[in-house]
């Protein structure tokens, strides 16, 4: 296989497994704060007896969000390396600089970044936001504990 080949898998890798690596990381941040909402939202603070075993069980998935919105940047940054690494290559294998190879490779290189960056955003809010419900949902209990406040 010639070196052009070489690139174009090289092109589809970095597309494919790259951006669907953050694809798959959107999805699975989506997917893991509606749960928590729907656990959230169907708690019975009542039955438990023990504050540790509550906190257990209103911050179980929420280290996988606080992993996907702090790593996707970075995966997106590993597609960049890699498509300003390919474009480079390209240009070094052709023995000449075509501006507009060059400019539409960076273009697609950055891509990985940005597309990385918008799944960090939602990851992130999605676990400030469960953590504030955290937060509530133990101060509800134990106010309820403590016979002062009742449970909304």
């Amino acid at each position: 296989m010639d070196v052009a080949g070489w690139l174009k898998i090289a092109e589809e890798v970095l597309d494919y497994g790259i951006m669907g690596t953050l694809g798959v990381m959107s999805v699975v941040a989506l997917w893991m704060f509606i749960e928590r909402l729907m656990f959230y939202k169907s708690i019975k603070l009542d039955e438990y007896d023990n504050k540790d075993l509550l906190e257990i069980d209103l911050t179980d998935n929420l280290s996988v969000l606080s992993a996907i919105g702090a790593n996707a940047p970075y995966v997106g940054l590993i597609g960049t390396i890699l498509g300003i690494m390919i474009t480079f290559y390209g240009m070094g294998d052709a023995g000449a600089v075509d501006t507009k190879a060059v400019m539409n490779g960076l273009a697609l290189a950055l891509k990985a970044t940005a597309f990385g960056i918008i799944v960090a955003i939602p990851g992130i809010v999605f676990y400030t936001i469960c953590i504030r419900k955290v937060e509530r949902l133990s101060a509800i209990w134990e106010a309820n504990r403590a016979g002062q406040g009742s449970q909304k």
